[in-house]
Protein backbone atom coordinates (compact mmCIF):
# COMPACT_ATOMS: atom_id res chain seq x y z
CA UNK A 1 0.00 0.00 0.00
CA UNK A 2 2.97 2.58 0.72
CA UNK A 3 4.52 1.68 -2.62
CA UNK A 4 1.03 2.65 -4.12
CA UNK A 5 0.45 6.13 -2.54
CA UNK A 6 4.45 6.48 -3.45
CA UNK A 7 3.80 5.76 -7.01
CA UNK A 8 0.74 8.05 -7.22
CA UNK A 9 2.15 11.28 -5.70
CA UNK A 10 5.74 10.30 -7.98
CA UNK A 11 3.47 9.93 -11.64
CA UNK A 12 1.63 13.55 -10.04
CA UNK A 13 5.47 15.48 -9.40
CA UNK A 14 6.51 13.83 -12.59
CA UNK A 15 6.01 16.98 -14.36
CA UNK A 16 8.08 19.16 -11.85
CA UNK A 17 10.68 16.65 -12.22
CA UNK A 18 10.44 17.07 -15.88
CA UNK A 19 10.41 20.87 -15.61
CA UNK A 20 13.51 20.94 -13.06
CA UNK A 21 15.91 19.04 -16.28
CA UNK A 22 14.45 22.24 -18.29
CA UNK A 23 15.78 24.73 -15.87
CA UNK A 24 18.51 22.80 -14.55
CA UNK A 25 19.76 23.04 -18.50
CA UNK A 26 19.69 26.64 -18.21
CA UNK A 27 23.60 25.66 -16.96
CA UNK A 28 24.17 22.43 -17.83
CA UNK A 29 22.80 21.81 -21.34
CA UNK A 30 22.92 18.05 -20.90
CA UNK A 31 20.20 17.88 -18.58
CA UNK A 32 17.75 18.89 -21.82
CA UNK A 33 19.38 16.19 -23.69
CA UNK A 34 17.92 12.60 -24.40
CA UNK A 35 15.31 13.47 -22.19
CA UNK A 36 13.59 10.53 -23.68
CA UNK A 37 15.81 8.01 -22.16
CA UNK A 38 14.66 9.18 -18.67
CA UNK A 39 10.88 7.58 -19.92
CA UNK A 40 12.46 4.25 -20.45
CA UNK A 41 13.30 4.78 -24.15
CA UNK A 42 16.72 2.52 -25.26
CA UNK A 43 19.20 3.76 -27.50
CA UNK A 44 20.89 0.51 -27.38
CA UNK A 45 19.61 -3.05 -27.02
CA UNK A 46 22.62 -5.17 -25.57
CA UNK A 47 22.60 -8.78 -25.38
CA UNK A 48 20.29 -10.31 -22.44
CA UNK A 49 21.88 -11.53 -19.43
CA UNK A 50 24.24 -9.01 -19.41
CA UNK A 51 25.92 -6.43 -15.94
CA UNK A 52 23.80 -3.34 -15.25
CA UNK A 53 25.44 -1.12 -13.07
CA UNK A 54 23.94 1.68 -12.25
CA UNK A 55 26.26 4.91 -11.37
CA UNK A 56 24.26 8.47 -10.06
CA UNK A 57 26.80 10.88 -11.45
CA UNK A 58 30.46 11.62 -11.34
CA UNK A 59 31.49 10.18 -7.67
CA UNK A 60 29.79 6.63 -8.09
CA UNK A 61 30.48 6.23 -12.02
CA UNK A 62 34.27 6.78 -10.48
CA UNK A 63 33.70 4.28 -7.72
CA UNK A 64 32.49 1.80 -10.13
CA UNK A 65 35.08 2.19 -13.29
CA UNK A 66 37.74 -0.06 -11.17
CA UNK A 67 35.23 -3.05 -10.47
CA UNK A 68 33.56 -2.49 -14.06
CA UNK A 69 37.12 -2.59 -15.62
CA UNK A 70 37.47 -5.80 -13.70
CA UNK A 71 34.52 -7.28 -14.98
CA UNK A 72 35.68 -6.43 -18.67
CA UNK A 73 38.94 -8.04 -18.08
CA UNK A 74 37.58 -11.62 -16.33
CA UNK A 75 34.13 -11.41 -18.71
CA UNK A 76 35.10 -10.10 -21.72
CA UNK A 77 32.30 -10.97 -23.69
CA UNK A 78 30.05 -10.11 -20.77
CA UNK A 79 28.00 -6.83 -21.82
CA UNK A 80 27.85 -3.98 -19.56
CA UNK A 81 25.13 -1.87 -19.60
CA UNK A 82 26.41 1.41 -17.28
CA UNK A 83 23.18 3.75 -16.62
CA UNK A 84 23.41 7.34 -14.53
CA UNK A 85 21.43 10.08 -13.57
CA UNK A 86 23.46 13.93 -14.05
CA UNK A 87 24.88 14.63 -17.55
CA UNK A 88 28.32 14.88 -16.21
CA UNK A 89 28.06 11.12 -14.92
CA UNK A 90 27.39 10.33 -18.58
CA UNK A 91 30.56 12.40 -19.59
CA UNK A 92 32.29 10.18 -17.22
CA UNK A 93 31.05 7.08 -18.45
CA UNK A 94 31.94 8.06 -21.90
CA UNK A 95 35.51 9.53 -20.86
CA UNK A 96 36.31 6.36 -19.16
CA UNK A 97 34.63 3.50 -21.56
CA UNK A 98 33.88 5.34 -24.71
CA UNK A 99 31.77 2.35 -26.94
CA UNK A 100 32.95 -0.53 -24.17
CA UNK A 101 30.05 0.00 -22.64
CA UNK A 102 26.60 0.64 -23.51
CA UNK A 103 25.29 3.98 -21.79
CA UNK A 104 21.68 5.28 -20.96
CA UNK A 105 20.00 7.32 -18.37
CA UNK A 106 18.33 5.77 -15.57
CA UNK A 107 14.46 6.26 -16.19
CA UNK A 108 12.26 7.65 -13.71
CA UNK A 109 10.85 5.58 -10.95
CA UNK A 110 7.33 4.68 -12.50
CA UNK A 111 6.39 0.95 -12.78
CA UNK A 112 5.59 1.92 -16.69
CA UNK A 113 8.64 2.53 -17.59
CA UNK A 114 10.55 -0.01 -16.02
CA UNK A 115 8.39 -2.91 -17.54
CA UNK A 116 9.36 -2.11 -21.23
CA UNK A 117 12.73 -0.95 -20.30
CA UNK A 118 13.67 -4.31 -18.43
CA UNK A 119 12.15 -6.38 -21.03
CA UNK A 120 14.47 -4.93 -23.51
CA UNK A 121 17.23 -5.23 -21.74
CA UNK A 122 16.83 -8.25 -19.90
CA UNK A 123 20.19 -8.09 -17.35
CA UNK A 124 21.49 -10.90 -15.59
CA UNK A 125 22.42 -8.64 -12.65
CA UNK A 126 21.83 -5.16 -11.39
CA UNK A 127 24.89 -3.71 -9.35
CA UNK A 128 23.51 -0.42 -7.84
CA UNK A 129 26.82 1.89 -6.35
CA UNK A 130 25.97 2.63 -2.80
CA UNK A 131 22.62 3.93 -1.44
CA UNK A 132 20.41 4.56 -4.58
CA UNK A 133 17.82 2.77 -3.87
CA UNK A 134 14.05 2.97 -5.80
CA UNK A 135 11.09 1.33 -4.14
CA UNK A 136 9.67 0.89 -8.15
CA UNK A 137 12.76 -0.30 -9.13
CA UNK A 138 13.31 -2.93 -6.62
CA UNK A 139 10.01 -4.14 -7.18
CA UNK A 140 10.44 -4.36 -10.99
CA UNK A 141 13.17 -6.41 -10.68
CA UNK A 142 11.86 -8.99 -8.18
CA UNK A 143 8.97 -9.73 -10.78
CA UNK A 144 11.80 -9.67 -13.64
CA UNK A 145 13.58 -12.12 -11.50
CA UNK A 146 16.97 -9.87 -11.82
CA UNK A 147 19.34 -9.76 -8.79
CA UNK A 148 20.29 -6.74 -7.41
CA UNK A 149 23.06 -6.26 -5.44
CA UNK A 150 24.08 -2.91 -3.55
CA UNK A 151 27.95 -2.33 -4.22
CA UNK A 152 29.69 -0.41 -2.02
CA UNK A 153 27.11 0.51 -0.13
CA UNK A 154 27.19 3.25 2.57
CA UNK A 155 24.46 4.54 4.99
CA UNK A 156 24.79 7.44 7.29
CA UNK A 157 23.48 7.86 10.65
CA UNK A 158 21.49 10.92 9.31
CA UNK A 159 20.61 8.48 6.31
CA UNK A 160 19.42 6.19 8.52
CA UNK A 161 17.22 8.45 10.27
CA UNK A 162 15.79 9.49 7.23
CA UNK A 163 15.22 6.19 5.53
CA UNK A 164 13.62 4.98 9.09
CA UNK A 165 10.55 7.56 8.94
CA UNK A 166 9.37 5.67 5.70
CA UNK A 167 9.83 2.35 7.24
CA UNK A 168 6.68 1.08 5.37
CA UNK A 169 8.26 1.68 1.89
CA UNK A 170 12.21 1.25 3.03
CA UNK A 171 11.55 -2.27 5.07
CA UNK A 172 10.37 -4.15 1.91
CA UNK A 173 12.76 -2.44 -0.49
CA UNK A 174 15.42 -3.54 1.37
CA UNK A 175 13.92 -7.21 1.48
CA UNK A 176 13.94 -7.55 -2.37
CA UNK A 177 17.64 -6.96 -2.14
CA UNK A 178 19.63 -9.95 -3.25
CA UNK A 179 22.83 -8.75 -1.17
CA UNK A 180 24.21 -5.14 0.15
CA UNK A 181 28.01 -5.55 0.05
CA UNK A 182 28.95 -2.95 2.72
CA UNK A 183 32.16 -0.91 2.29
CA UNK A 184 32.29 -1.33 6.73
CA UNK A 185 30.31 -3.24 9.35
CA UNK A 186 28.97 -0.13 11.18
CA UNK A 187 26.94 0.66 7.38
CA UNK A 188 25.96 -2.65 7.66
CA UNK A 189 24.70 -2.63 10.77
CA UNK A 190 22.41 -0.39 10.30
CA UNK A 191 20.90 -2.05 7.19
CA UNK A 192 19.81 -4.68 9.30
CA UNK A 193 18.69 -2.01 11.67
CA UNK A 194 16.19 -0.71 8.57
CA UNK A 195 15.01 -4.06 7.37
CA UNK A 196 17.71 -6.27 5.36
CA UNK A 197 17.65 -9.75 6.21
CA UNK A 198 21.26 -10.70 8.25
CA UNK A 199 21.50 -13.35 5.73
CA UNK A 200 21.99 -10.69 2.35
CA UNK A 201 25.08 -9.00 3.84
CA UNK A 202 28.43 -8.62 3.16
CA UNK A 203 31.42 -7.00 4.61
CA UNK A 204 33.27 -5.86 1.32
CA UNK A 205 35.37 -2.68 2.38
CA UNK A 206 35.05 0.09 0.07
CA UNK A 207 36.16 0.06 -3.77
CA UNK A 208 37.62 3.85 -3.56
CA UNK A 209 40.67 2.18 -2.05
CA UNK A 210 41.31 -0.07 -5.21
CA UNK A 211 41.77 3.38 -6.61
CA UNK A 212 43.46 2.95 -10.61
CA UNK A 213 46.26 5.66 -10.76
CA UNK A 214 47.45 6.13 -13.85
CA UNK A 215 51.34 5.05 -14.93
CA UNK A 216 52.47 8.47 -15.45
CA UNK A 217 50.37 10.21 -13.16
CA UNK A 218 53.45 11.70 -11.01
CA UNK A 219 55.32 12.93 -14.31
CA UNK A 220 51.90 14.62 -15.39
CA UNK A 221 52.21 16.46 -12.07
CA UNK A 222 55.78 17.49 -12.09
CA UNK A 223 54.72 18.66 -15.85
CA UNK A 224 51.96 20.81 -14.59
CA UNK A 225 54.59 22.16 -11.49
CA UNK A 226 57.07 22.74 -14.25
CA UNK A 227 54.49 25.28 -15.85
CA UNK A 228 53.18 27.30 -12.86
CA UNK A 229 56.33 27.18 -10.86
CA UNK A 230 58.11 24.72 -9.44
CA UNK A 231 58.76 26.76 -5.85
CA UNK A 232 55.67 28.21 -5.04
CA UNK A 233 53.07 26.20 -3.03
CA UNK A 234 49.93 24.99 -4.52
CA UNK A 235 46.65 24.90 -2.29
CA UNK A 236 43.92 22.84 -3.94
CA UNK A 237 40.07 22.73 -2.96
CA UNK A 238 39.35 19.67 -4.78
CA UNK A 239 34.83 18.97 -5.46
CA UNK A 240 33.99 22.46 -4.04
CA UNK A 241 30.22 23.43 -3.43
CA UNK A 242 28.73 26.95 -3.13
CA UNK A 243 30.14 28.44 0.25
CA UNK A 244 33.21 27.00 -0.01
CA UNK A 245 35.20 28.31 -2.44
CA UNK A 246 34.52 32.11 -1.28
CA UNK A 247 36.12 30.83 2.09
CA UNK A 248 39.20 30.27 0.95
CA UNK A 249 39.45 33.29 -1.03
CA UNK A 250 38.23 35.45 2.18
CA UNK A 251 41.47 34.15 3.62
CA UNK A 252 44.03 34.24 0.45
CA UNK A 253 45.59 37.28 1.76
CA UNK A 254 46.13 35.84 4.83
CA UNK A 255 47.73 33.12 3.09
CA UNK A 256 50.05 35.28 1.13
CA UNK A 257 51.49 36.84 4.42
CA UNK A 258 53.68 33.49 4.79
CA UNK A 259 53.50 32.24 0.98
CA UNK A 260 53.50 35.03 -1.19
CA UNK A 261 52.94 33.44 -4.51
CA UNK A 262 50.65 30.85 -3.29
CA UNK A 263 48.62 29.26 -5.78
CA UNK A 264 44.94 28.58 -4.98
CA UNK A 265 43.76 25.68 -7.45
CA UNK A 266 40.02 25.77 -7.31
CA UNK A 267 38.29 22.09 -8.62
CA UNK A 268 34.41 23.12 -8.67
CA UNK A 269 32.39 19.87 -7.94
CA UNK A 270 29.48 20.85 -10.81
CA UNK A 271 30.23 22.76 -14.20
CA UNK A 272 27.38 24.75 -13.88
CA UNK A 273 29.67 26.61 -10.94
CA UNK A 274 32.47 27.55 -13.14
CA UNK A 275 31.42 30.99 -13.84
CA UNK A 276 30.51 31.66 -10.45
CA UNK A 277 33.87 30.61 -9.22
CA UNK A 278 35.90 32.55 -11.90
CA UNK A 279 33.79 35.49 -11.19
CA UNK A 280 34.10 35.49 -6.89
CA UNK A 281 37.96 35.50 -7.63
CA UNK A 282 37.80 38.34 -9.84
CA UNK A 283 35.23 40.37 -7.51
CA UNK A 284 37.96 39.39 -4.69
CA UNK A 285 40.47 41.02 -6.69
CA UNK A 286 42.81 38.34 -7.65
CA UNK A 287 44.39 37.40 -10.82
CA UNK A 288 42.06 34.49 -11.92
CA UNK A 289 43.04 31.73 -15.02
CA UNK A 290 41.03 29.24 -16.20
CA UNK A 291 42.33 25.49 -17.20
CA UNK A 292 40.46 26.09 -20.39
CA UNK A 293 42.19 28.87 -21.19
CA UNK A 294 45.66 27.40 -20.83
CA UNK A 295 48.05 26.77 -18.28
CA UNK A 296 48.70 29.10 -15.00
CA UNK A 297 51.65 31.82 -15.60
CA UNK A 298 53.64 32.55 -12.60
CA UNK A 299 51.29 36.08 -12.06
CA UNK A 300 48.38 33.56 -11.18
CA UNK A 301 47.20 33.48 -8.08
CA UNK A 302 43.81 31.49 -8.44
CA UNK A 303 43.50 28.46 -10.85
CA UNK A 304 39.86 27.50 -11.88
CA UNK A 305 39.95 24.10 -12.76
CA UNK A 306 37.07 24.43 -15.13
CA UNK A 307 37.99 20.86 -16.86
CA UNK A 308 36.06 17.55 -16.94
CA UNK A 309 38.39 14.03 -16.02
CA UNK A 310 41.75 16.39 -15.19
CA UNK A 311 41.40 15.62 -11.30
CA UNK A 312 43.96 13.11 -10.26
CA UNK A 313 46.13 15.10 -12.49
CA UNK A 314 46.29 18.35 -11.00
CA UNK A 315 45.70 16.71 -7.54
CA UNK A 316 49.18 15.61 -8.41
CA UNK A 317 50.15 18.78 -8.90
CA UNK A 318 49.42 20.09 -5.13
CA UNK A 319 51.11 20.47 -1.69
CA UNK A 320 48.12 20.40 0.03
CA UNK A 321 44.60 19.26 -0.74
CA UNK A 322 41.16 20.33 1.01
CA UNK A 323 38.50 18.19 0.44
CA UNK A 324 35.38 20.13 -0.89
CA UNK A 325 32.02 19.45 0.35
CA UNK A 326 33.14 19.35 3.75
CA UNK A 327 33.00 22.98 4.89
CA UNK A 328 29.61 23.46 4.75
CA UNK A 329 26.76 20.56 5.75
CA UNK A 330 27.20 18.48 2.45
CA UNK A 331 28.62 15.46 3.65
CA UNK A 332 32.12 15.73 2.16
CA UNK A 333 33.66 13.96 -0.74
CA UNK A 334 36.25 10.86 -1.14
CA UNK A 335 39.67 11.80 0.56
CA UNK A 336 40.74 8.40 -0.86
CA UNK A 337 42.63 9.98 -4.35
CA UNK A 338 44.49 12.54 -2.79
CA UNK A 339 45.62 10.06 -0.08
CA UNK A 340 47.09 7.48 -2.89
CA UNK A 341 48.40 10.04 -4.53
CA UNK A 342 50.29 10.43 -1.39
CA UNK A 343 49.52 14.52 -0.52
CA UNK A 344 48.73 15.99 2.50
CA UNK A 345 44.98 16.17 2.87
CA UNK A 346 42.84 17.77 5.22
CA UNK A 347 38.73 17.83 5.69
CA UNK A 348 36.27 19.86 7.19
CA UNK A 349 33.76 19.04 9.83
CA UNK A 350 31.07 17.74 7.26
CA UNK A 351 32.26 14.57 6.28
CA UNK A 352 29.18 11.99 7.01
CA UNK A 353 29.14 10.33 3.61
CA UNK A 354 32.69 9.34 3.81
CA UNK A 355 32.70 8.58 7.71
CA UNK A 356 34.33 5.44 7.81
CA UNK A 357 36.86 6.32 5.13
CA UNK A 358 38.20 9.51 7.19
CA UNK A 359 38.18 7.84 10.54
CA UNK A 360 40.63 5.37 8.85
CA UNK A 361 42.90 8.04 7.52
CA UNK A 362 42.45 9.87 10.92
CA UNK A 363 43.34 6.83 13.33
CA UNK A 364 46.83 7.15 11.06
CA UNK A 365 47.40 10.34 10.87
CA UNK A 366 47.01 10.49 7.25
CA UNK A 367 44.20 13.15 7.29
CA UNK A 368 43.55 16.42 9.92
CA UNK A 369 40.08 17.92 10.02
CA UNK A 370 39.92 21.21 10.23
CA UNK A 371 37.16 23.76 11.08
CA UNK A 372 36.53 26.77 9.22
CA UNK A 373 36.45 29.02 12.34
CA UNK A 374 40.73 28.77 12.17
CA UNK A 375 40.81 27.76 8.83
CA UNK A 376 43.58 29.93 7.56
CA UNK A 377 45.97 28.87 11.20
CA UNK A 378 45.23 25.11 10.15
CA UNK A 379 46.27 25.36 6.34
CA UNK A 380 49.46 27.39 7.34
CA UNK A 381 50.48 24.66 9.96
CA UNK A 382 50.96 22.47 7.21
CA UNK A 383 51.98 24.89 4.36
CA UNK A 384 54.82 26.05 6.66
CA UNK A 385 55.93 21.82 7.29
CA UNK A 386 56.63 20.60 4.31
CA UNK A 387 58.20 17.33 6.44
CA UNK A 388 54.93 16.86 8.26
CA UNK A 389 52.81 17.26 4.74
CA UNK A 390 55.42 14.61 3.41
CA UNK A 391 54.77 11.90 6.11
CA UNK A 392 50.74 12.05 6.00
CA UNK A 393 51.40 11.96 2.31
CA UNK A 394 53.45 8.97 2.89
CA UNK A 395 50.82 7.11 5.54
CA UNK A 396 48.29 8.05 3.21
CA UNK A 397 49.72 6.08 0.69
CA UNK A 398 49.67 3.25 3.05
CA UNK A 399 46.53 3.05 4.63
CA UNK A 400 44.85 3.33 1.02
CA UNK A 401 47.12 0.29 -0.29
CA UNK A 402 46.52 -1.74 3.04
CA UNK A 403 42.63 -1.52 2.34
CA UNK A 404 42.84 -2.51 -1.31
CA UNK A 405 40.58 -5.67 -2.17
CA UNK A 406 37.19 -4.83 -2.28
CA UNK A 407 37.20 -4.66 -6.08
CA UNK A 408 38.08 -8.07 -6.63
CA UNK A 409 35.33 -9.01 -3.57
CA UNK A 410 32.93 -7.93 -5.59
CA UNK A 411 33.89 -9.25 -8.77
CA UNK A 412 34.08 -12.51 -7.09
CA UNK A 413 30.01 -11.97 -5.58
CA UNK A 414 29.06 -10.80 -8.74
CA UNK A 415 30.31 -13.92 -11.30
CA UNK A 416 28.46 -15.96 -8.50
CA UNK A 417 24.85 -14.38 -8.45
CA UNK A 418 25.66 -14.10 -12.88
CA UNK A 419 26.08 -17.60 -12.38
CA UNK A 420 22.69 -18.08 -10.78
CA UNK A 421 20.68 -15.70 -12.80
Amino acid sequence: MARFFYTLLYSCLLPLFVARLWWRGRQNPGYRQRIAERFGRLPHRPSANGLWVHAVSVGETLAAAPYIKAMQQQYPDLPIIVTTTTPTGSEQVKRLFGERVFHMFLPYDLPVFWKPFLRRIQPGLLVVMETELWPNLMAACEQHQVPVMLANARMSEKSARGYAKFSALTTPMLQRLTLVAAQNATDGQRFIELGLPENKLEVTGSVKFDVDLPIDIERAGEALRAQWGESRKVLALASSHAGEDEQLLAIYSRLRESHDDLLLLLIPRHPERFDAVTQAAKQAGLNVQRRSQGNANPDCQVYVADSMGEMLQLLSAADLVLMGGSLIPHGGHNPIEPAALGKATLTGPHYTNFAAVVDALVAEQALAVVEPEQLAQDILQYLNDPALCQLMGQTGQRVVNNNRGAVQRLVLLSAEMLKRA
